[in-house]
């Protein structure tokens, strides 16, 4: 069965099984990573054992885990990535994560699915089709507004998914081919060059300059810590945090940020529930604003917004931290709002703004203490840092002291249970039960004697009984129903809560299911559309035999396949960068700031000798980044035995 809509799952990502288990121990209740090969993140690979010891961490919590195998493959391709699927299946993987339907036509254990975001999912229909062949979650494309979402949410039973946290990329997922068309290197198959964090000069039709070298492209970092109740009003159960290549540091902090936010929700909303078990404590306080982010937007859950884009620049400045007071020769001295210590990460904006990044080397307090003034030696040379003068702000954008504390133990899980202590005609019993229902016991024969000190006597069983030490369990509640006050040792409570434990943990184990596979519908349901274009990412026999079997009847290659050798749409974008210079036609209708009557007539990018067009549908209101291939691109693709989808074999 797919996520039910009042089970809240928080998924996180992992670059590695260690940040994995970190995610689970700071209140993720699924995390996706990537397999052996595959899996849309080049260098982020991990191997069986690696995701085995990861998946039994996972689920003695009742937490899932999400294996991604979504780029596109070749032919050659589908057999090794069919093994894989049967090798993370045996080790106890729940779900994958495709884009190519390709995989649907293999011989696949029966996995549950899920449909990527690189499957590009923005309409009810598409959301229902991709339900109808077996996928029980999907994730919706990051552009979607509240009432879009809704909408797929009224039309579908499987769970939805969404992204609530990390970069964005501008264009809608799986529709971006710029990385590919200058340099080879796929963003659907995991190796994207991020085009879009380059700055541009914006040059209109008659030449002129209307925006100079703005990273025009780039997004400011998803941030829908607001809208949770929204989304999840709008039919979302499954929130995910973007990151598959952050560190450790990354996914600690931003999973805590959303637990706890979560879980404030799941204390006002009685009717929901958290889709894993326990609760975590951490020991540290979270703070999205401490990680690396290009500043924060919620894109267009609630609309189109003015200001979605890091156009000055895609760097960290972090928090404002005070301003200088005096300048030494090597040294400078400032008023901080927060203590400071050596290794911090600083950095100010210069007349250019552009913002100058060091690390302090050393700080010393100046003055009286509670000051908060002091004195920061760079590791750079003072002279370098250009316009760095009295009044400058100082920004934080690497905490030291925080940093730190994330690289030491800083949350734990565990599951609340209920201990029972009885007794029988020749012993004691020890009941161990967990928020899920599954119950541990054991019993020992100790024969009956009166405690000496009847009155610390039930208090010293509690104590005893509570000490769960480093299990994933802790003391909710513990009854004693005994007849008489009891003496019982402390080495034979001991021994019965061990062993109530250890039988604990083979219930809950023996109790684990792992979600089942969505049959698809027979007949073959048909697909929304009869012709996809190369924007379908068909790379593979198998994918077109599959758009074939449902209906489809002229099916274009992947733009991989190097068919498409003119200009071409190769991103497409809900972003709109006339929208964003009060440029657009739509704003001109009684905007205040827009002067006369503007079309949306086509820009053009540049940076250095690469030149792209923008192209403005405004009926949708999208923008198309339009290029061709570069030759030397053409020359890259090998010979056999790599074989691939082509509708013009020859070509």
């Amino acid at each position: 069965m797919p996520l039910s809509r009042h089970e809240i799952e928080l998924l996180a990502p992992a670059k590695t099984a260690d940040i994995g288990i970190e995610a689970i121990n700071h209140g993720a209740d699924a995390v996706y990573i990537g397999g052996p090969a595959f899996g849309a993140r080049a260098n982020a690979d991990n191997d069986i054992r690696d995701i085995e010891r990861l998946i039994t961490h996972a689920h003695r919590f009742n937490a899932k885990i999400f294996i991604t195998l979504n780029t596109i493959l070749r032919d050659d391709e589908l057999e090794p990535a069919r093994k894989i699927i049967h090798q993370v299946y045996e080790a106890g993987a729940d779900a994958l994560i495709v884009q190519d339907m390709g995989l649907l036509e293999l011989d696949l254990p029966p996995i549950q699915l899920h449909a990527s975001t690189q499957t590009d999912i923005r309409t009810p229909e598409k959301a229902r089709f991709l339900q109808d062949v077996g996928f029980s979650q999907i994730v919706l494309a990051r552009e979607l507004t509240l009432p879009q979402i809704q909408a797929v949410a009224d039309q579908t039973t499987c769970a939805i998914e969404f992204f609530i946290h990390g970069a964005l990329c501008v264009a809608y997922s799986g529709q971006c081919f710029i990385s590919h068309a200058h340099t080879g290197r796929s963003a659907n198959r995991g190796d994207c060059s991020q085009a879009c964090r380059l700055p541009y000069n914006v040059v209109d039709d008659q030449g002129r300059v209307v925006a100079f070298d703005q990273h025009v492209l780039s997004m400011k970092d998803n941030n829908q810590s607001d809208n949770l109740r929204a989304l999840i009003e709008a039919g979302v159960s499954s929130f995910k945090i973007e990151g598959r290549y952050k560190d450790m540091g990354y996914v600690k902090n931003i999973t805590a940020h959303y637990r706890q936010l979560l879980d404030g929700i799941l204390e006002e909303r009685p009717e929901l529930r958290r889709a894993s078990s326990g609760r975590s404590v951490f020991f540290f306080t979270p703070n999205p604003d401490k990680n690396f982010n290009r500043g924060s937007t919620d894109y267009f859950v609630n609309g189109r917004q003015a200001d979605i884009g890091a156009f000055a620049s895609p760097k960290f400045v972090g928090l404002p931290l005070g301003h200088v007071t005096q300048i030494g020769p090597s040294w400078f001295e400032m008023k901080a709002d927060e203590p400071m210590v050596n290794g911090d990460g600083l950095n100010y904006v210069n007349r250019k703004r552009d913002p100058v990044g060091f690390r302090a080397n050393r700080v010393e307090p100046v003055g009286k203490p509670g000051r908060q003034l002091w004195r920061v030696f760079p590791n750079e040379p003072m002279a370098t840092l250009e316009d760095l003068k009295v009044d400058t702000l100082i920004n934080r954008n690497g905490d030291h002291a925080w940093e730190q504390a994330l690289t030491q133990k800083s949350a734990e899980r565990r599951i609340p249970v209920w201990l029972e202590l009885g007794e029988t005609a020749d012993g004691f019993t020890l009941t161990v039960t967990d928020e899920d229902g599954c119950v541990g016991r054991a019993a020992v024969t100790q024969a009956h004697q009166l405690a000496q000190n009847v009155e610390r006597h039930e208090q010293s069983l509690r104590d005893n009984l509570s000490k769960l030490g480093t299990t994933i369990f802790e003391a909710h509640d513990i009854q004693i129903r005994l007849t008489q006050p009891w003496f019982v040792p402390a080495s034979v409570l001991n021994a019965m809560r061990r062993d109530a434990i250890v039988q604990l943990e083979a219930h809950r184990q023996a109790a684990y299911q792992r979600p089942e596979r969505a049959p698809a519908v027979e007949p073959p349901v048909a697909y929304p559309d009869d012709a996809l274009s190369y924007l379908a990412n068909v790379f593979n026999h198998k994918a077109r035999d599959f758009y074939a079997r449902h209906g489809v009847k002229v099916i274009d290659a992947a733009y991989e396949s190097h068919e498409e050798l003119g200009e071409v749409s190769l991103m497409i974008t809900k972003h709109c960068v006339r929208y964003s210079l009060s440029l657009c036609p739509k704003q001109a209708k009684g905007v205040t700031g827009v002067q006369g009557t503007v079309r949306a007539e086509p820009l053009t990018l540049v940076n250095g000798k690469e030149k792209l067009t923008l192209r403005f549908d405004c009926k949708p209101c999208e923008m198309h980044v339009v290029g061709k291939i570069k030759r030397s691109v053409l020359t890259q693709l090998p010979a056999s035995p790599i074989q691939f989808y082509r509708t013009r074999p020859g070509a």
